[in-house]
């Protein structure tokens, strides 16, 4: 990989010097497409402080970085941001997630087929004695949203939250729909792995799984690391590169959003108020559905180890990739396509082909993985935009990324 750091200068300043931000890192022979993506990113659309890496073959081929690690400090201010800079993924943290489900599924621990009750007596309360491992994973529980929103503080403690799930009464009958349970997610896996293995989901994730891959990965960050983490930020408004590119929600999305009773709304204020994402005690927490931690590059390297067998066996990597649910999701208002805990490529969130699978997070962050291309890709961001699924700035980046397996597989043939 050669290495280099690139200024970033502002729209129009191309032929004289400027201060800006700068991005630094390393990119294989072949991929300054994507470094140039990256680095337009924060000239044009937006960006003050992200990451992105991506796997080929078994190889890191993009580790770039770049902007500030506080997007909330005033422009000028802040820390740089740096190769050892970590950032929460929201809802990416989805994928993590489940990947841990699944392995204690392989481990025998878990069958997906069977009620969750088996595990979690409580959990068959109001109707749920049915609802499946598997029926959690792909969104068809019908517990996207609670009768009554949790405060910061109940969301984290690992048991009031557990206790609002196994309570709560489906909304639709389970099985027969899909809607995206946003946060909803964090207790009914958080509790799920807890009652059949003992530890906590997070506590699965560092043990068996990422200190062993040696990648800064976390759901629940250990104080120690709280220093490195990135300050988040809502952008000041979209920056758009190309009108193609979409930045605002459509109307309906937006009307649902703004309606208290909606389930979109509800679905998405199950904690209320909004967590504070700033706070290092939201960063110690587990919150399954949407605080993990991660450097993009060990994001991408989760992807990277998930898709060459290293975590889930065989048959059950196949199951995670296979389509469960397809079609207007109750939540989102759009048309979603779910795995078992990972989004699949289409419409509401493009990857690289058809065959690729991962999460987004809301406000920009995305990591995935395409077995059949050989890619696993993630980027990470600090400053949050409009959007839940389909980020400009990751578009911009998969669109050079394209381009990149397009001109290497024309060489190859």
């Amino acid at each position: 990989m050669s290495k280099e750091v690139i200024t970033v200068l502002p729209p129009g300043a191309a032929d004289r010097p400027a201060e800006g931000p700068h991005v630094h890192g390393a990119t294989a022979e072949g991929f300054g497409a994507v470094r140039d993506a990256f680095t337009a990113n924060f000239v044009e659309r937006g960006d003050r402080g992200a990451a992105v890496a991506v796997h080929r073959a078994g190889e890191l081929v993009v580790d770039l970085w770049g902007g500030t690690a506080d997007a909330d400090a005033p422009a000028g201010e802040g820390r740089p941001w740096t190769r050892d800079t970590v950032q929460v993924l929201r809802s990416a943290t989805k994928g993590v997630a489940a990947t841990v489900v699944l392995l204690l599924a392989d481990r025998g621990l878990i069958d997906l087929d069977a009620p969750v009750s088996d595990h979690w007596p409580e959990f068959a309360a109001a109707g749920k004695e049915r609802i499946t491992t598997r029926q959690l994973l792909s969104h068809q529980a019908g517990l996207a949203a609670l009768d009554h929103a949790l405060d910061r503080a109940r969301a984290g403690d690992q048991i009031t939250g557990a206790s609002a799930v196994a309570a709560q009464h489906p909304l639709w009958e389970p099985g027969t729909s899909h809607g995206y349970h946003a946060q909803t997610f964090s207790w009914l896996l958080g509790e799920l792995v807890r009652r059949v293995d003992g530890r906590s989901l997070g506590t699965v994730l560092a043990e068996d799984l990422t200190d062993l891959l040696g990648l800064d990965v976390w759901i629940g960050l250990p104080a120690e690391h709280h220093h490195r983490v990135g300050r988040v930020a809502a952008a000041a408004s979209p920056h758009v590169s190309g009108g193609a590119l979409r930045t605002r929600p459509r109307a309906s999305v937006a009307a649902a959003y703004s309606d208290a009773d909606s389930l979109t709304r509800r679905a998405f204020a199950t904690v209320t108020p909004s967590p504070d994402e700033n706070d290092p005690a939201w960063w110690s927490a587990e919150l399954p559905a949407s605080n993990g931690i991660a450097t993009a590059r060990g994001l991408a390297g989760f992807y990277a180890a998930l898709a060459a067998g290293r975590i889930l066996t065989r048959r059950t990597l196949a199951q995670a990739r296979r389509l469960h649910t397809a079609g207007a999701d109750q939540v989102l208002l759009s048309r979603t396509r779910f795995g078992l805990g990972f989004m699949l490529h289409g419409p509401a969130s493009p990857m690289t082909s058809p065959m690729a699978f991962g999460h987004p997070g809301r406000g920009g962050t995305l990591a995935f993985t395409d077995p059949d291309l050989g890619v696993s890709f993630a980027y990470v961001t600090n400053t949050l935009q409009p959007n839940v699924t389909s980020d400009p700035r990751a578009q911009a980046l998969l669109h050079a990324l394209r381009q990149v397996l397009v001109r290497q597989g024309r060489a190859a043939a």
